[in-house]
């Protein structure tokens, strides 16, 4: 421990305006004597502008000085401090680094005790969470034999017509015409006419009722039935399994989430909280770097809803480049021609990622690189990548500071997600990572007081000059 590390914080704040002042003095004083040296009887003035330049430049780099001393031992370790806290509380990991915060005083010591503290804390409900994670395990596994005894494929529909739950079976109907997503409309699915008469008759009688339905897509028909649940409860959507033309499915699980029951519809994404959103978090390899002559040749998306990743909703897809895929990206990437030989091609491809991300925000590591590829096949794809788009590159200098590294494998080591070795450099294993990357981040954004998404959009904005150099 250094001489200066034992002082008080104020001790040491005050030293440093104590310094600021005299050398400051000092500097003009010098500079004075230096201008009367330099006059004479006949040009006394000349001494005292050159006294009064040589002093501006000193108090100039002076200040400089200063600035650099403070930024470096005070500003950056309190910025490091509070991310590391924030990292602590929201994510589970980080810490206080007590070697940058080494010139604080007893900050940087009581924010290490507030974190250990709050460390033990969090151990202690992971007990209880562990606990309550196995019952409601038990209760998922109860449900799924349930439903394995019920012949028909099952969706669950909230009050604003999005999807809360739908079995194996409902999923491969969905699928004929979509791909199945928590959190979608349902009129995604179904044509909205005679799907929103039945449900008018089965409010207004309180009773089942039953209907023909063409699907939105695909020219697929089949019978449907809806049962209420309960006043402002939803309501159940019951398709008969032998118009789907599908093979049960005896394991039968279950995709859900009971805490869309509460959701509410609406088309301004921008004003809702980031908590509300659904993302579609996705990753691209490629031939090479260069998205205007490369291509894709494979795509990773997974769904996150209720700062959640959906288990089951992802896309895995390799993607026939049409061209030779280089050893050196093969050497990356692991995909080789062999691979891709056969695979759908990006027209087919992208548009089912576009169909996936249907009224989602889009999410990716370095973001304006995957979207210019995707951007350039835009039109043969049938598509427009309207979304609203976040980047983790931008997240990152938003809650840690331009100052600290941005990539993806940094970003993983300091919120504590880990990429399996043999994922790291495949789309879906990328995305995965980056997923929960988000997830961690949307908690620490709420605690810095940036709650929609245009406000989160607003706040990337500011760095983006990070991903312009990147590119």
């Amino acid at each position: 421990m250094t001489p200066l590390t034992k002082l008080t914080l104020r001790l040491r704040v005050f030293l440093f305006f104590a310094f600021l002042a005299v050398a400051g003095v000092g500097l003009v004083l010098v500079a004075l004597m230096l201008g009367a040296a330099r006059s004479t009887p006949d040009d006394i003035g000349a001494g005292f502008v050159f006294a009064g330049v040589v002093s501006g430049f000193g108090l100039l780099a002076l200040a400089a000085g200063v600035w650099f001393l403070f930024d470096e031992n005070v500003a950056r370790p309190i910025e490091r401090l509070a991310s590391g806290l924030r990292s602590r509380a929201h994510a589970g990991t980080g810490g206080v680094d007590t070697q940058a915060a080494r010139y604080l005083g007893d900050l940087g010591p009581a924010a290490e005790a507030v974190s250990e503290q709050l460390m033990k804390s969090t151990m202690d409900q992971a007990g209880i969470v562990a606990a309550e994670t196995a019952r409601l395990s038990a209760d998922k596994e109860r449900l799924t034999a349930l439903l394995s005894e019920i012949p028909v494929a099952m969706i669950l529909v909230n009050p604003a017509h999005q999807i809360v739950l739908y079995d194996t079976q409902a999923a491969g109907v969905l699928a004929q015409v979509s791909p199945p997503r928590l959190n979608s409309s349902i009129f995604d699915y179904f044509q909205k006419g005679p799907f929103m008469a039945a449900y008018m008759k089965m409010i207004s009688t309180g009773f089942e009722q039953s209907f023909s339905d063409l699907a939105a897509a695909n020219g697929l028909e089949f019978d449907a039935r809806l049962k209420p649940l309960g006043p402002g409860e939803g309501y159940l959507v019951i398709i008969d399994e032998a118009h789907s033309n599908l093979t049960p499915d005896q394991s039968r699980p279950v995709v859900f989430d009971f805490d869309l029951m509460e959701g509410q519809a609406t088309d301004n994404l921008m004003d809702m909280r980031l908590k509300d959103l659904t993302y579609v978090v996705f990753d691209t390899e490629t031939t090479g770097l260069l998205p205007h002559k490369d291509e894709i040749v494979q795509i990773g998306a997974v769904r996150v809803v209720n700062e959640r990743i959906v288990p089951g909703e992802e896309i895995n897809q390799l993607v026939d480049p049409g061209m030779p895929i280089p050893p050196a990206s093969t050497k990356v990437h692991k995909v080789t021609d062999t691979m891709v030989a056969g695979q759908p091609t990006i027209e087919v491809a992208g548009r089912h990622l576009h169909d996936f991300s249907r009224g989602a925000v889009l999410v990716a590591h370095n973001a304006p690189f995957d979207m210019a590829f995707l951007r350039r096949h835009a039109e043969v794809c049938g598509v427009s990548w309207t979304h609203p788009i976040l980047d983790t590159v931008l997240l990152s200098a938003v809650l840690f500071g331009t100052t600290e590294v941005h990539t993806l494998d940094a970003l993983c080591e300091r919120l504590g997600v880990v990429i399996p070795p043999k994922l790291r450099h495949t789309a879906l294993g990328d995305a995965h990572a980056t997923a929960e990357v988000l997830c961690k981040m949307l908690a620490m954004l709420h605690s810095r007081g940036v709650e929609t998404l245009a406000e989160a959009i607003a706040e990337a904005k500011k760095h983006r000059r990070l991903l312009e150099d990147l590119n």
